[in-house]
């Protein structure tokens, strides 16, 4: 018992060590809450050094109740108030033009409040780091405006779609930043914001705790490896063995699914608390803080309590 154990955890740390930036599930504990690292992929990528990230998000959702909804690899803001949605794409078909376009639209339907005018929608940009070159220009990077034709000027509207050509890991500043997202150890990065979260991630017992998503691939693997035994063997002993070994794995990647998706809630309902008590210290009503923390009327009127007392 105790040999299979120690089997099983070398296993997974095998996992967590072969992990690179472009793997998006590790991508998002790199960058969750991280705004240096952040801001050193929204400065090289933008060829911008003065850009300061002043908040970072992973997973997020954004609800569209007239059509379809999207959850956001990552989403940050700088100083300037403008928002960069970066999504990792190992996978062409995950990278359309069409799939580009309509994330920025949803930026803007969920960045612009009722009652804002136009002009004050914010600047958006959708950056999509892909492995292969899917615009197939063999350009590291390609940037995407509105123009018009006829006189081919830029039509400034605020929004901007980049494509990152990951296969371009030359010794440029972008170059660096691309060999990075395929580096397994920290030692090696060019980068050294990069550095400290991927050690902690990689050699803490917090770290690998945190990356439930191994456990799903640990289990993964263990499945495959059961159906391949009694495809080999096919003797009902071992049919029985691996169906029972497959069910514990499923069970346990499930319950490791839904603790991570119920501190992923708890995160967010924390943010909307944090956010419906700024409004509320800032002097706004109990409705405007109720639109816009998504918090339920009698949570909003708690915290006002508590805020007046």
């Amino acid at each position: 018992m105790q040999t299979t154990e120690v089997g099983q955890n070398s296993e997974i740390k095998q996992v967590i060590g072969s992990l690179c930036m472009m793997n998006n599930r590790f991508m998002n504990f790199m960058l969750d809450d991280n705004k240096k690292a952040a801001q050193v992929f929204l400065r090289v990528i933008l060829g911008d050094d003065k850009i300061k990230v002043r908040n970072v998000r992973i997973q997020s959702f954004i609800q569209n109740i007239y059509g379809h909804s999207s959850q956001l690899d990552i989403l940050a803001q700088d100083s300037k108030g403008r928002y960069f949605n970066v999504e990792v794409q190992r996978s062409d078909e995950g990278a359309p033009a069409r799939r580009a376009r309509f994330y920025s639209s949803i930026l803007d339907t969920h960045f612009l409040q009722p009652g804002k005018l136009y002009e004050e929608l914010p600047d958006t940009y959708v950056i999509f780091i892909t492995e292969n070159d899917v615009l197939h220009d063999n350009l590291p990077l390609y940037n995407i405006r509105r123009r018009i034709d006829e006189n081919a000027k830029c039509f400034e509207d605020g929004s901007r779609i980049i494509y990152v050509n990951s296969q371009r890991r030359d010794n440029t500043a972008l170059g660096k930043l691309m060999q990075d997202l395929y580096c397994t150890e920290p030692k090696n990065l060019h980068y050294h914001e990069f550095a400290e979260r991927m050690e902690f991630l990689k050699y803490s017992k917090e770290g690998e705790e945190k990356m439930t998503d191994v456990i799903e691939e640990y289990a993964a693997r263990k499945a495959e490896a059961a159906a391949k035994a009694v495809e080999e063997k096919m003797t009902d002993v071992i049919e029985e063995y691996a169906a029972r070994k497959a069910e514990a794995v499923a069970k346990e990647a499930e319950k490791a699914v839904k603790e991570a998706a119920k501190k992923a809630e708890e995160k967010e309902q924390a943010n909307r608390i944090e956010l419906a008590q700024g409004l509320l210290a800032d002097g706004m009503s109990i409705e405007f803080t109720v639109r816009h923390s998504k918090l339920t009327e009698a949570a909003v009127r708690e915290l006002a309590s508590k805020l007046s007392a």
